[in-house]
C-alpha cells in the first residue's frame, strides 16, 4: 500500500493496540469466516491463502482444518503479529502490487480490500491465484448501511459515541477507505468473472467484544481524532469511561461475506 499520507492505512498495524483489535475482531468474527470457509472447501489437504491476514486467528484455525497433508499461507504487507511456527506460511505481500504467490483450493480476505487504494488490481490477484473450481471469499464492513456506535441514542453518551464514530469515519473517508465497499463485493466477484457468486451478512449489537474493541480503536486513533479537531480530551476520556463501565450497547457496521467460484 501507498504509504503516502492521504493512502496510509489508518488502523496501522504496527500501533500498539492492533493487538487488542485482532484479538476482539477475532472474537466477534472468527466463528463467521470459519463457518462459510468450512463450506467452500477447507477441510483436509486442501490449500487456502490468507490475505491481509493481521493477526494470528485464522490462519492458525486454517492450519487446524486442513491438517498435515494441506498447506495455509498467512500474507500481510506487516507480518509482525504472525507466528512463523504455528503451522502455516508467512509471507511479506501486497496483494495490490505483488503477483499472486500461488494457486489455492480457497483464498480468503477480511477487512482489507475496504482499505486498499487499488481494490480491482488486489481483485484480480485473488481471482488468479484460485485453483479451477476454487472459491474466494470475501468479507468487508459497510459503514454508510449502519453508521452508528450507538442504535439507540438515548442520552449524552450515546451521543458522543456517535460523534466519535461519525469522525472515526470520516478519517477513514480521507485515508481513501470506501465507505460503501461491503454491498459492492456480490457484483465485483461476477464482474471478476466468479460463478456461483452469493452473499450474507452479520451485525453484532453489544456485548463485551463491541465494548473492547470500541475501546482499543478509539485508544489507536486518538492522536488522529484530536489533530483532526472533532473531539478534544475530555470528551474522549469521558466516551472511553463510558465503554469501561459497560454504559453503552455498542455496535459496528455490518460485515458482508461474499464468496465466488472459478469456473472449473
Amino acid at each position: 500500500m501507498n504509504a503516502s499520507k492521504p493512502h496510509r492505512y489508518l488502523l496501522d498495524n504496527a500501533r500498539t493496540e492492533a493487538g487488542e483489535r485482532f484479538t476482539w475482531i477475532s472474537e466477534l468474527f472468527d466463528g463467521v469466516t470459519l463457518g462459510h470457509a468450512g463450506r467452500l472447501g477447507v477441510r483436509e489437504g486442501a490449500r487456502c491463502w490468507e490475505v491481509g491476514a493481521g493477526g494470528p486467528g485464522i490462519p492458525e484455525a486454517l492450519a487446524t482444518a486442513v491438517g498435515p497433508t494441506g498447506h495455509v499461507l498467512a500474507t500481510d504487507i506487516d507480518t509482525s503479529w504472525l507466528a512463523e511456527d504455528a503451522g502455516y506460511e508467512v509471507l511479506r505481500h501486497d496483494v495490490a502490487t505483488d503477483p499472486p504467490p500461488g494457486t489455492f483450493d480457497v483464498v480468503h480476505a477480511r477487512l482489507v480490500l475496504v482499505h486498499v487504494p487499488d481494490r480491482a488490481r488486489a481483485l484480480e490477484t485473488m481471482v488468479a491465484a484460485l485453483r479451477p473450481g476454487g472459491f474466494l471469499l470475501v468479507e468487508d464492513a459497510d459503514t454508510e448501511l449502519q453508521p452508528l456506535a450507538c442504535l439507540d441514542e438515548t442520552g449524552s453518551a450515546q451521543r458522543r459515541a456517535n460523534r466519535l464514530r461519525r469522525a472515526v469515519r470520516e478519517l477513514m473517508a480521507r485515508r481513501g477507505t470506501d465507505l460503501r465497499f461491503g454491498r459492492t463485493l456480490p457484483n465485483a466477484l461476477r464482474a471478476a468473472g466468479l460463478a456461483d457468486v452469493a452473499a450474507s451478512a452479520f451485525f453484532p449489537v453489544g456485548g463485551a467484544a463491541c465494548a473492547r474493541l470500541e475501546s482499543a480503536t478509539v485508544r489507536m486513533l486518538r492522536a488522529d481524532l484530536l489533530e483532526a479537531g472533532p473531539a478534544d480530551d475530555g470528551e474522549i476520556d469521558a466516551h472511553l469511561a463510558a465503554v469501561d463501565a459497560g454504559e453503552l450497547d455498542l455496535t459496528l457496521a455490518p460485515l458482508i461475506s461474499a464468496w465466488g467460484r472459478r469456473p472449473a
